[in-house]
């Protein structure tokens, strides 16, 4: 298992995690398998989405902040079961196939880490297993 370290520089942040996930997996010479990408943490998640357009990243942002605000009197007292919320909506992880020693992503997709309580510096794991 490999573990990235990613910075975010915003409370609610989506990282593109792509070219590192991709330079684990050619470091192994995998020609197919599988690669989990795994997030340890309870505010922040791991996601497959559009990466050409930063505007995706930025809609996906707002929208989340509006379906769950930070305010939403929520009885958790460390003001951040927003965050929470977010990450069980996304989910800590995502599962990519190899093939030919690359990851099978869509044209356009790309993988993303979402922080919901930063910024901070988080911790990615990642999984290649051959196969």
């Amino acid at each position: 298992m490999e573990t990235l370290s990613v910075s975010t520089s915003e409370r609610v942040d989506l990282v593109d995690i792509t070219s590192q996930v991709a330079q684990e997996v050619a470091k192994r010479s995998v020609g197919t398998g599988t690669v989990t990408i795994y997030v340890p943490h309870t505010t922040c998640g791991v996601t497959i989405n559009e990466s050409a357009d930063p505007d995706v990243v930025r809609d996906i942002k707002m929208h989340l902040t509006k379906l769950v605000p930070k305010d939403g009197g929520f009885r958790h007292s460390e003001g951040n079961s927003d965050s929470h919320i977010k990450t069980s909506m996304i989910g800590s992880s995502e599962n990519i196939f190899i093939e030919s020693g690359k990851l099978v992503l869509g044209t356009w997709q790309g993988i993303f880490l979402c922080d919901f309580d930063g910024p901070r510096t988080r911790k990615v794991y990642i999984k290649i297993v051959e196969g």
